[in-house]
């Protein structure tokens, strides 16, 4: 998530500048604001702004992958936990209901009928899960399998030491952040 996004800011004189942050300034900015309400002792002006920024990320994110997310909560498993919210389910199928329809109406009905139907989980790309993050250990992790063994080479196994940062795909650590042993930065 590298993308920038507008963020509508107040300015002294009571007027309103539009500023470009990354990803990473708006969630700063959004804990900024939630520890100066945390720890204030008086309530402080909300700064709905900035969770509707974050809203409209999370949001970027579902269309950009929506099929693939929707495959995903199709196939998990009856114990395992969703990936999202009732409110992200939601609109994620409306977005799929509404691309398809779009499609249709737009593009399909006036191609040949042996084309006319579009495969959106082919159609749309997959998230790339071979990319490469950087993170921050939070809690030490011992033996994490980097690269299996191939014929090439033998496996490739490394121990992260709490506090210590690394650039890794993010397959080989996905299951770390999802339980909180590591920290994407």
């Amino acid at each position: 998530m590298t993308e920038e996004t507008d963020f509508t800011e107040q300015d002294s004189d009571g007027g309103s500048e539009e500023v470009v942050l990354t990803p990473a300034q708006l969630i700063g900015k959004l804990e900024q604001a939630w520890l100066n309400e945390k720890f204030s002792p008086e309530l402080l002006e909300n700064k709905c702004e900035i969770v509707e920024c974050v809203i409209e990320q999370l949001d970027h994110m579902i269309e950009k992958f929506f099929p693939h997310v929707l495959e995903k909560e199709k196939t998990r498993s009856k114990g395992e936990p969703s990936i999202l919210s009732p409110e992200e389910f939601a609109f994620a199928k409306e977005y799929m209901a509404n691309m398809e329809t779009f499609l249709k109406n737009v593009a399909l009905r006036h191609m040949p009928p042996n084309l006319q139907k579009v495969d959106l989980l082919r159609s749309v790309p997959k998230p790339d899960l071979d990319s490469y993050v950087f993170l921050r250990v939070k809690e030490r992790q011992e033996n994490i399998l980097v690269e299996p063994e191939t014929d090439e080479q033998s496996e490739y196994v490394i121990d992260l030491e709490e506090g210590s940062q690394h650039l890794i795909r993010y397959k080989t650590i996905a299951p770390l952040v999802a339980s909180g042993a590591v920290q994407l930065i």
